[in-house]
C-alpha cells in the first residue's frame, strides 16, 4: 500500500481568502490546533481583487445608517429568498468585524474628522462601504495574514483537496494532494471549514480567478451536503471587454459610486429608461441629482447606475443586442466627464480609483481621467452554495463547517456589492468559532484507507488514458465553459438549459478519458483534469436549479419566465446526492420571518 504523509489537526480550514483566514484566527484563539491548506500561495486568494469596500451600517458619513437599514437592503436586493436569519446576523455584526480589522491594523480611507470613510454603493440606501480606494481586499487580506502569523496555524500553500473523509456521516478529514510535486496527503481533523469561494471558471467570461473552480461546492455535495439556490449566478456589470486578453476583469462598481456614468454608442445615459418601480423613489429622474448623491448630499438620490447589479446587467445586455453598443461588444462606462464638476478631477480620479487607473492604462492603453471605458457583464458571484446553519455554520453533516462564497443563504437572488466581505468575516468568525467548539466536543475519527486509495487510483487515472479516444482536459473545460456562457448566462430558456444538461453529460463522459502527459510533477494539465468534476457538478446544480425555479428573480431571467411567480417567492432550491449518483433537486418552504424583522422591512420600504 502506498504511503500518504499524513497531519493532524482539531479543525482543518479549506481556503485561505477573507473567510477562511477568518475562521482559521479565531479558531486558533480557541486554543485549538488549526491547520490552514490552500490551492495557490498564502496572499494570492481571490479575495484581494475585491475592490469597492466592506458594506456595515457604521452611520460615520450618514448617521441615518443603522443594522435595519441594512438588513432591510440586503433583504430586497435577495427578493426576499434570503435566509433571513443570516442576514439579520450580519446586519448587526458586520460593524464590529469592521472595527476589529481596524484594530488589527487595517488602514481605511478617512472622514474628515477620522473616522472610517464609507462610500455608496448599488442597492445601498446609504453610504455604507468602508473601504481602502479600490484596494479594500487586498487590505482585508494582508491586515487577516499579518494577525493570523502569529497564531501558530500550521499553512499548506499549493494543496488542492480531493475528497472529504467520513466515518459514518461525520467528516473526519480531507484527502488531497501537493500541486507542485504531486505527492498525495491525507489531513485528520475533528472538525473541517470550506472556504474555497466560487464557480467562475465554469464560465467563458469571468472575473474570477483560476482557483474558483466550485471545489468547496462539489466536496460538500459529494460528500452529502446540500447546496442550495445555485440557479442565483450574479453578473457583474462592468468587466473588461476589450482587450480580448483581459475579457471579463472586473471594473468595480466604485468607479459609479463615485459619479461613473454607462452611456451607448450614441451618448445617451440609457440607465434612466429603465427603472424598476419598486425603486423609482429612491432613484435620481436626472443627472444633477445622481451626481449630488456621488458627493454624498443626503437629499438626493441614487444614480441609476447604482441599481443592483441583475438590473444594470440586463440594462446593458438589452443596449448590446438592440445594436447600441459600443465597438468591442459592450457599453461606455464614463468617469472622466467629472471633469466639468470638479476642477481636480484627474488627481480626485487617480486618489479614489487608482487600481482602475493603472489596470486600464496598462493593459488597455486607456486613461480613464480622459477617456470612457468599454465594459459588459462578467461571471462574478454564486450566491448558491452549501447549506448551513445560520447561526453555526455547520451542515447537514457533523464536523463540516462552510463559509464565504463557497456557502449560501445571506444573499438569496441577488447580492449587495460590499456585502460579501463583510460576509467573510462575520460568517467566517462564526464558522471558525463552532468548528472549535465542536473539535472540543469530539474525538478524531477513523480514516478508512481502502476510499482513500480509490480516490488516489481515479486521480491517478489521466495517466492512463493514452489511447486514441483519449480527451484533452483543456478542450473539455473550453467547451464547458462555452456551454454554460451562451446557453445558461444572463438570459435564460428551459430549450437552451435542456440543451445544456445534455452537453454536460457528454462532457462527464469525455471527462472520464482525460488524458495527460508527462508525470505528476509540476503538471497543469493534470490539475486541469482534476479539476473537471467539480466544474461538471456545480455547472449541473446551477442548470437543474435553475430550470426548477419557473420565474425571473434576482440574478435569475428566464426569457420563457419573465416575471416573478409568488410560488417561488418563499421556497429555495435543494440539491443533494441520491443514493445511485444522481443529482435530484427539490423546493423547499424558507422558515417564517419573525414578526419584528417584517416590521423592519416595512419600515425601511
Amino acid at each position: 500500500m502506498p504511503h500518504y504523509e499524513t497531519f493532524e489537526y482539531d479543525v482543518l480550514v479549506i481556503g485561505a481568502g477573507g473567510a477562511g483566514l477568518r475562521a482559521a484566527i479565531e479558531a486558533s484563539a480557541a486554543g485549538v490546533r488549526v491547520g490552514l491548506v490552500c490551492k495557490s500561495l498564502l496572499g494570492k486568494a481571490h479575495t484581494v481583487m475585491a475592490e469597492g469596500g466592506i458594506a456595515a451600517a457604521l452611520a460615520n458619513v450618514d448617521e441615518r445608517d443603522n443594522w435595519k437599514v441594512h438588513f432591510a437592503d440586503t433583504m430586497r436586493g435577495g427578493q426576499y429568498v434570503n435566509q433571513w436569519r443570516m442576514v439579520e446576523l450580519h446586519a448587526k455584526e458586520a460593524p464590529d468585524r469592521v472595527r476589529e480589522l481596524e484594530a488589527w491594523g487595517a488602514v481605511f480611507d478617512r472622514t474628515k474628522d477620522g473616522r472610517i470613510l464609507q462610500r455608496h454603493f448599488g442597492g445601498h440606501k446609504y453610504p455604507r462601504l468602508a473601504h481602502v480606494g479600490d484596494r479594500t481586499g487586498l487590505e482585508m487580506i494582508r491586515t487577516l495574514q499579518d494577525h493570523g502569523v502569529h497564531q501558530g496555524i500550521d499553512v499548506h500553500m499549493e494543496h488542492t483537496i480531493l475528497s472529504l473523509v467520513k466515518d459514518g456521516d461525520r467528516v473526519v478529514g480531507a484527502f488531497g494532494y501537493e500541486r507542485e510535486r504531486g505527492r498525495f496527503k491525507i489531513f485528520r481533523a475533528k472538525a473541517i471549514v470550506l472556504a474555497t469561494g466560487g464557480i467562475g471558471r465554469a464560465y467563458k467570461i469571468t472575473s474570477n480567478s483560476w482557483e474558483y473552480t466550485g471545489d468547496g461546492h462539489a466536496l460538500a455535495y459529494d460528500a452529502g451536503a446540500e447546496l442550495i439556490d445555485m440557479e442565483f449566478v450574479q453578473f457583474h456589470p462592468t468587466g473588461m471587454v476589450w482587450p480580448p486578453s483581459v475579457m471579463g476583469i472586473l471594473v468595480t462598481e466604485g468607479v459609479r459610486g463615485e459619479g461613473g456614468i454607462l452611456t451607448n454608442k450614441e451618448g445617451k445615459r440609457f440607465m434612466f429608461d429603465a427603472i424598476p418601480e419598486n425603486y423609482r423613489s429612491q432613484t435620481a429622474d436626472n443627472e444633477e441629482e445622481g451626481w449630488r448623491y456621488c458627493q454624498g448630499h443626503k437629499d438626493a438620490r441614487r444614480p441609476p447606475e447604482l441599481l443592483t447589479r441583475d438590473h444594470v446587467s440586463r440594462c446593458i445586455v438589452r443596449e448590446i443586442k438592440e445594436g447600441r453598443g459600443s465597438p468591442h461588444g459592450g457599453v461606455f462606462l464614463d468617469i472622466s466627464w467629472i471633469k466639468q464638476k470638479l476642477p481636480n478631477a484627474a488627481e480626485h480620479i487617480k486618489r479614489k480609483l487608482p487600481s482602475m487607473y493603472h489596470q486600464f492604462k496598462q493593459l488597455a492603453d486607456i486613461d480613464i481621467t480622459e477617456q470612457p471605458m468599454e465594459v459588459g457583464p462578467t461571471t462574478h458571484y454564486i450566491m448558491g452554495g452549501v447549506r448551513v446553519d445560520p447561526d453555526t455554520q455547520m451542515t447537514r453533516l457533523p464536523g463540516l463547517f462552510a463559509a464565504g462564497e463557497c456557502a449560501a443563504g445571506i444573499n438569496g437572488a441577488n447580492r449587495l456589492g460590499g456585502n460579501s466581505l463583510s460576509d467573510l468575516l462575520v460568517f467566517g468568525k462564526r464558522a471558525g468559532e463552532f468548528a472549535a467548539k465542536f473539535a472540543k466536543e469530539n474525538q478524531h475519527g477513523p480514516v478508512e484507507r481502502e476510499k482513500i486509495d480509490t480516490v488516489a487510483r481515479e486521480a491517478l487515472a489521466p495517466f492512463e488514458s493514452r489511447d486514441r479516444e483519449s480527451e484533452n482536459p483543456y478542450a473539455i473545460q473550453k467547451d464547458l465553459q462555452e456551454t454554460m456562457q451562451d446557453l445558461v448566462g444572463i438570459v435564460r430558456h428551459e430549450t437552451e438549459m435542456r440543451e445544456a444538461l445534455e452537453r454536460i453529460d457528454k462532457f462527464k463522459s469525455r471527462a472520464e478519458k482525460a488524458a495527460v502527459t508527462g508525470n505528476r510533477e509540476y503538471n497543469p494539465g493534470w490539475h486541469t483534469a482534476l479539476d473537471l468534476d467539480n466544474l461538471l457538478i456545480v455547472s449541473e446544480a446551477i442548470t437543474r436549479a435553475a430550470l426548477e425555479r419557473k420565474e425571473s428573480r434576482g440574478a435569475q431571467f428566464r426569457e420563457d419566465y419573465p416575471h416573478k411567480d409568488e410560488r417561488f417567492g418563499s421556497v429555495n432550491t435543494i440539491i443533494s446526492k441520491a443514493a445511485n449518483g444522481s443529482m435530484e433537486i427539490r423546493l423547499e418552504p424558507l422558515p417564517e420571518m419573525p414578526d419584528h424583522l417584517k416590521q423592519v422591512i416595512e419600515e425601511n420600504r
